[in-house]
């Protein structure tokens, strides 16, 4: 696939589209052939009063901000995975492909500033989480489910009360991290490294105290990481998983059956924690709120996971209150209770809706 147009004369251009985005308060900045540009702004698309775009338009407008090395990974892949910045405004993370044969891209906007943990409505605990000396934190979710922002603001806390040296691995780079208290590599997938398994084979010869993953993809990553982990390194990541039993066995069951023993094994002996989130719409309609699930690793989990009895597993987190853990339902109970989320949103975003039924019901 080649490209052809070098000119366009659209009303807007691509800043002034993604600066529109940041000033809408909007996650994501959605452009295709054929219609007005969108903005997710509380996880609902809304078109732009502009007219539909023209193949010529976006094909300019995404040329025009790409270097020539992404031009020519496009024109042979497809597809594009970028990061882009807008000075005074906002990082974004891009993403192209072609769709009908026509283009089709998405922007995530990524702030310059790391919010700080403490802000965004997860666990109290998630802060001892950060000064382990070892083991795997995984953060998992849905996409958009504020995973990323998670994982940088607990490499910043890190970074801001340790003399540790980070090494991040992402596709692409989202929020940049300066040296502070601790030095911290951050390597883009494309351009400092081929791959997330082929980073990960030659990370330990630098070095490091903390390594951060952006997403583990494949079974290379998860076995990399795992042996990390349990060699004396503090190992962060994510999943595209729901709850915290799942995330154990879509990694488990990655492996084929020979392995399994052992990564069960690794599992018990390196995990530390699993956040799952979601992001659930506020009851004024006015933004989101993050409803968490939280698991940590008491003896009686260790030994669940070793033995190969996930399914207990959720039973455990129920009961875990002392150790400050909690499900998804009884997350999303609480914040209905606190009156921040709808009866109708609980029940929606909910993992088991007789449990979930059975809390809402209970008395206060």
């Amino acid at each position: 696939m080649k490209f052809s147009h070098t000119s366009s004369d659209y009303e807007y251009t691509i800043d002034q589209l993604l600066v529109k985005c940041v000033e809408s308060n909007g996650s994501d900045l959605h452009l295709v052939v054929g219609m007005a540009p969108c903005i997710r702004i509380n996880g609902q698309l809304n078109p732009i009063d502009a007219a539909p775009l023209k193949q010529a338009d976006l094909e300019y407008m995404l040329l025009s901000i790409l270097q020539d090395y992404l031009i020519e990974k496009l024109e042979k892949e497809w597809e594009l995975d970028f990061s882009y910045a807008i000075p005074g405004c906002a990082r974004f993370r891009g993403n192209i492909m072609f769709q009908r044969g026509t283009l089709a891209a998405v922007f995530r906007a990524v702030p310059f500033r790391i919010p700080k943990l403490e802000t965004l409505g997860l666990p109290d605990d998630i802060k001892r989480l950060c000064d382990l000396p070892r083991g795997l934190i995984l953060v998992t979710g849905p996409t958009g489910s504020g995973k990323s922002t998670t994982l940088a603001a607990m490499i910043d806390l890190i970074n801001e009360t340790k003399a540790s040296n980070i090494v991040t691995i992402e596709d692409p780079i989202e929020f940049l991290h300066k040296h502070k208290k601790s030095k911290v590599c951050q390597r883009e997938i494309g351009m400092d490294t081929h791959s997330f398994s082929a980073a990960l084979r030659h990370v330990l010869r630098h070095d490091p105290d903390v390594i951060m993953i952006g997403e583990m993809r494949d079974i290379d990553s998860m076995a990399i990481a795992l042996t990390a982990a349990e060699t004396g390194h503090l190992v962060l990541s994510t999943l595209h998983t729901q709850t915290a039993p799942l995330t154990i066995s879509r990694i488990i069951d990655s492996f084929s059956g020979d392995k399994r023993l052992q990564i069960r094994q690794q599992m018990s002996n390196s995990l530390k924690a699993v956040i799952s989130q979601q992001l659930i719409p506020t009851i004024d309609g006015k933004g989101r709120i993050v409803a968490v699930e939280y698991m940590v690793d008491t003896p009686a989990i260790r030994t669940m996971i070793r033995e190969g009895k996930e399914h207990q597993i959720y039973s455990a987190i129920q009961t875990g209150h002392a150790q400050g853990m909690q499900t998804m339902d009884q997350a999303l109970v609480h914040l209905y209770i606190n009156g921040k989320i709808s009866r109708a949103s609980a029940l929606e975003y909910c993992v088991d809706k007789v449990e979930i039924e059975r809390l809402l019901n209970k008395p206060i």
